[in-house]
C-alpha cells in the first residue's frame, strides 16, 4: 500500500498543479473583466482626430495587454493589417489621458472631504488617467515612510486611475537627511513644501534654509521639489482687514489679504536658491516646480529670468485662474476662495498669454475639496471659509471651453495636461500616445456642450461646493482608458477599482 502511494504521489502533484493553474487563469480573467468595461485586452481605437507627438492624425491605435503596440495612419493601412475588436470613435478626439500633478484626495483621515474612491471616479470621468496626490489635507500628512505606507494601504483596491504621491518637506524632516532619503526611497515622486501657513497643523511652513536642504537631497534622486510660493514679507503688515471694518462677505476683502507681493516675495527667495540646480552647480539634478501661480506680473518676470539663466525651474497654473476673474465673484460665494486668490481680469489675460507663449509650463487642478460646512456657504464669510477649488472632474472641458477664445489647439492641451506633467512626475511611459507607452487614453468630443447642473453626473463627494456648478461647458468626455482598461464609458465606471499606485524607483 505504501509503495502504491509513492507511485501515485507525482501524479497527484501534477493534477494539483493543473487545478491551481486553471484556477488562477480563471481568476485573472474574472479580475480583468471587473477592471474594464471591455471583454478583451487586444483591440484597436479608431478616430479621425488622434493626438500624437507628431501631430493630429486620422488612423488607429492598437492596444495589447495594456500598452500601445502600433499606430497606423489611415493612408498607411493596407490589406496586411488584420483588424479585430475595433472601437471606432469617428470624429471624437483621442488624446493621451490627462496627468494631474496637483490634487488633494484627503485619504486617509479626512475622507468626509473627498477620498480615493470618489476622487478617482471623478478623475476617470474627466479624462484624467494619472494623478499625484498631495501630502497634506489627509491625516496624517505624508512626511515619512510610515505615513506613505498609510496612504498606500488606504489606496489599495480603491483607486480607479493610477495614483502617485508627493512627500512633504517640513521643518521636522528638512535637516534630517536620512529621514528624507527614507521617504524618497519609499517611493514618493518628489517633495512639496509651503512658504506660508498651510492651514494643516501637521504640515508647517518652511523657509529658505529648509528648501535649500531639500534641494540638496533631491539632487541625488533627480526628483522635483514643488513649492506653494506665497510669503508674507512682514507678519505685522496691516492689510486693511484687521479692524473689522471690511465686509467679510466681499471677495475684495479676501483679495486684500493675499496680495501679489506675497507671491513675488516667495518666488524671489526661491530663485536665489535655484542657481544651485544649474549644470555643474551643487544641487544639479534637483528641480524646482512652482505650483498654482496666479500673479502674472512681477512673479512671472522673475521666473522667466531664472529660466533664461539655466535654473531648473518649471511653473504651473490652474484652470480657475484662467476661467474666472475677481470682478465676477459675487459677495458671499465662497466656492471661489482659494490661495493664491483668483485675481482681476487683466491678470487673467496675462496668464493666458504666458501659457500660450510657453512661459507657463503646464496645468494642474489643485483640486482642494472640503465639506460644505467648512466652505461656509451659509454665511459666505470669505475670511473664515476653507480655501480651495473643487474641480477634478471638470478641468479638461474647462480648459477647452475658456481656451477657445485664445485659439487653444488639441496639441497644446496634450502638452499642458499630459506630456509635461508626465516629465515632472518622472513617468516615461505616460503622457503621449506613442508605441511602448501605457494605453492611458481619453476620448472626448470638443463640439458637445453640456450644462453642469444637478442633473449632470458628478462624482466628486460634494459637487455643490464647486465654483463650476451652474456653468455651460464644451468638450464632453465619453471614454477613459487606464493601462488599456476601459475604466469609464458614458457615465459608467468599471466594476472594480484597478488603478495602480505609482512609486518612484
Amino acid at each position: 500500500m505504501d509503495a502504491l502511494q509513492w507511485r501515485l504521489l507525482p501524479l497527484l502533484i501534477l493534477l494539483a498543479s493543473f487545478i491551481l493553474f486553471f484556477y488562477f487563469q480563471n481568476s485573472s480573467t474574472l479580475n480583468q473583466k471587473e477592471c474594464s468595461l471591455l471583454p478583451f485586452q487586444h483591440y484597436w481605437i479608431a478616430s479621425k482626430r488622434i493626438v500624437t507627438p507628431q501631430g493630429v492624425i486620422s488612423g488607429l491605435v492598437e492596444v495589447k495587454e495594456g500598452k500601445i503596440v502600433s499606430i497606423v495612419k489611415d493612408e498607411d493601412k493596407d490589406g496586411k493589417i488584420e483588424l479585430g475588436n475595433v472601437l471606432d470613435y469617428g470624429e471624437a478626439v483621442v488624446m493621451p489621458g490627462l496627468i494631474d500633478v496637483h490634487a488633494h484626495l484627503d485619504d486617509p483621515g479626512r475622507t468626509e472631504w473627498e477620498g480615493f474612491p470618489s476622487g478617482t471616479k471623478a478623475a476617470a470621468a474627466g479624462g484624467i488617467t494619472t494623478l499625484v496626490d498631495m501630502p497634506l489635507n489627509s491625516f496624517p500628512s505624508t512626511v515619512s515612510r510610515e505615513t506613505l505606507e498609510l496612504k498606500l494601504k488606504a489606496a489599495e483596491s480603491r483607486i480607479y486611475v493610477d495614483v502617485g504621491f508627493w512627500g512633504g518637506l517640513v521643518p521636522e524632516n528638512a535637516f534630517n537627511k536620512s529621514a528624507l532619503e527614507d521617504l524618497l526611497r519609499a517611493g514618493v515622486l518628489g517633495l512639496k513644501s509651503f512658504m506660508c501657513p498651510s492651514g494643516i497643523n501637521d504640515f508647517p511652513m518652511t523657509n529658505s534654509s529648509h528648501i535649500k536642504e531639500g534641494l540638496s537631497v533631491l539632487a541625488k534622486y533627480r526628483r522635483p521639489l514643488l513649492v506653494h510660493a506665497e510669503k508674507q514679507p512682514d507678519p505685522e503688515t496691516n492689510l486693511g482687514v484687521q479692524d473689522g471694518s471690511d465686509d467679510a462677505r466681499s471677495y475684495l476683502t479676501y483679495l486684500k489679504t493675499r496680495p501679489p507681493s506675497w507671491e513675488q516675495a516667495a518666488i524671489k527667495d526661491l530663485l536665489a536658491l535655484t542657481k544651485d540646480t544649474r549644470i555643474g552647480a551643487p544641487a544639479e539634478g534637483a528641480h524646482l516646480h512652482i505650483v498654482h501661480l496666479s500673479d502674472a506680473s512681477s512673479s512671472l518676470d522673475l521666473i522667466k529670468e531664472a529660466k533664461s539663466g539655466g535654473d531648473s525651474v518649471t511653473v504651473e497654473t490652474c484652470p480657475h485662474y484662467l476661467a474666472f476673474s475677481a470682478e465676477e465673484v459675487r459677495d458671499g460665494d465662497t466656492r471661489f476662495k482659494c490661495s493664491p486668490p483668483i485675481r482681476d481680469a487683466v491678470n487673467k489675460e496675462k496668464l493666458w498669454k504666458a501659457l500660450i507663449e510657453g512661459h507657463l509650463d503646464m496645468l494642474s487642478s489643485d483640486h482642494s475639496p472640503t465639506t460644505p460646512e467648512l466652505k461656509r456657504l451659509d454665511d459666505g464669510d470669505f475670511l473664515k471659509a476653507w480655501g480651495g477649488i473643487s474641480c477634478l472632474q471638470f478641468v479638461l472641458p474647462v480648459t477647452w471651453s475658456y481656451g477657445q477664445k485664445y485659439g487653444v489647439t488639441l496639441e497644446q492641451l496634450a502638452l499642458w495636461w499630459s506630456e509635461r506633467p508626465a516629465k515632472l512626475a518622472g513617468q516615461k511611459l505616460k503622457g503621449a500616445i506613442a508605441i511602448g507607452n501605457y494605453a492611458d487614453i481619453v476620448v472626448w468630443n470638443p463640439d458637445v456642450d453640456f450644462d453642469l447642473d444637478d442633473d449632470y453626473p458628478v462624482y466628486i463627494k460634494h459637487p455643490g461646493i464647486s465654483a463650476y456648478m451652474g456653468t455651460k461647458l464644451s468638450g464632453k468626455v465619453s471614454a477613459t482608458f487606464v493601462r488599456g482598461n476601459l475604466v469609464f464609458k458614458e457615465g459608467n465606471h468599471a466594476p472594480a477599482a484597478c488603478g495602480v499606485p505609482i512609486l518612484a524607483k
